[in-house]
């Protein structure tokens, strides 16, 4: 049995108000064609298929395409899709039997009401069955008519409230079981604070949705979506995909790639790592105005500069705009602790408008100097 194990499309998503539209159309053609090259028995999605719950128009079309594509270079294989915490739910439920019906099962609610259990998929080889086991992103309030609560009435914690649902889907432990899951795992004794997570991933106060990967040990392979970076829980066969391409910077020097499964019999599981192979990557510069000015990039770049000025800042932008046209961030070096201290002082003894000024530097004319002080002056009787 071979399957392909993807995870957080994040479809619509921007970068820094930077359009991805395009890198993605990309990334999913060469998933397609990936796809028809290998031939898996099935195509698993994890969860993130969009970056939003109301994903803009364009996403949805481009999602759209994909899935025609998809089943066209794969015609006798099944493609399984689950939501996770960033789609909505109801929007990924429609047409659900239908679609099952043509081998596109697209899983938008985890069990909600009683005698629901988790959507089970069955594939069968030499081997015998496979069981892919289909639980959408879960928070415990949403599952808490299947679940149950604490004594008290208070929702259960992460971890009690997946335990029991598992639990509605006793596993044979003679076939093998795929989990395909949207949470945050940790490795038995796993810090969660010691998880790199990427900067735009949810994350809940205080970690109290992190869920022991002890809990889906049972499983031969776990499908897990949520964390962007390609990662291991504590095991080989538990494991994050990551992103298809880089959606922060903290993404930087990250392999993006699709884990290509293989189980042979009961116990018998491989992967690999096809490499994708993204439009654009995200990259940190830190380097000197001059080191800056000789290069050029297309690459999604942040940019410290060593030694600018405060005052040069802004022409130094568009200068590195025509050498990086896709800069998401221009900062400097900041100077010693002592220079910030007294920048800092002389700034709190400057009047709004003043420090308007100050930031405008040389750029406004005497009418826009007139027009900001009526508008300060305009703030001022608001606030009387």
């Amino acid at each position: 049995m071979r399957f392909f194990h993807l995870s957080d499309l994040h479809l619509g998503i921007k970068l820094y108000e930077h359009d991805l539209l395009k890198d993605q159309k990309a990334i999913l053609d060469e998933i397609v064609a990936l796809t028809r090259q290998y031939q898996p028995d099935a195509v698993v999605f994890a969860g993130d298929i969009y970056d939003r719950s109301v994903p803009p128009v364009e996403a949805v079309a481009l999602f759209d395409d994909f899935m025609t594509q998809l089943r066209a270079a794969l015609p006798n294989g099944e493609i399984m899709l689950i939501s996770g915490n960033h789609d909505s739910a109801q929007r990924l439920d429609v047409f659900r039997s239908e679609l099952s019906d043509r081998g596109i099962h697209m899983i938008g609610n985890p069990p909600m009401q009683k005698g629901e259990t988790i959507e089970r998929v069955t594939l069968t080889d030499d081997f015998g069955a496979v069981n892919f086991y289909l639980l959408p992103f879960v928070r415990p309030g949403m599952v808490r008519l299947v679940t149950g609560t604490k004594e008290n009435g208070d929702n259960l914690s992460y971890p009690e409230a997946f335990s029991r649902l598992l639990a509605l889907s006793p596993l044979n432990p003679d076939e093998r079981n795929v989990l395909v899951s949207h949470q945050f795992f940790l490795p038995d004794g796993g810090d969660a604070e010691n998880i790199e997570r990427a900067e735009n991933e949810v994350k809940q106060v205080g970690n109290v949705d992190a869920i022991p990967a002890s809990l889906i040990a049972d499983f031969d392979y776990a499908a897990l979506g949520h964390i962007h970076k390609p990662m291991k829980v504590g095991s080989e066969t538990l494991r994050y995909c990551g992103t298809p391409m880089p959606y922060s910077l903290s993404e930087e020097n990250q392999q993006k790639g699709i884990l290509m499964v293989e189980m042979g019999a009961k116990g018998d599981v491989r992967t690999t790592v096809l490499p994708l192979h993204p439009v654009h990557q995200v990259r940190k510069l830190r380097a000197t105005r001059e080191a800056l000015l000789s290069g050029a990039s297309e690459d999604f770049v942040s940019i410290c500069v060593t030694d600018a000025e405060a005052a040069e800042m802004v022409g130094l932008r568009e200068l590195l705009r025509e050498r990086y046209p896709n800069l998401l961030e221009l900062r400097r070096e900041e100077k010693e602790t002592a220079e910030l201290a007294a920048l800092q002082e002389r700034t709190e003894t400057l009047s709004p408008y003043e420090l308007c000024l100050q930031f405008a530097g040389e750029r406004l004319n005497a009418e826009e100097k007139a027009l900001l002080t009526e508008v300060m002056n305009a703030m001022k009787e608001e606030d009387a």
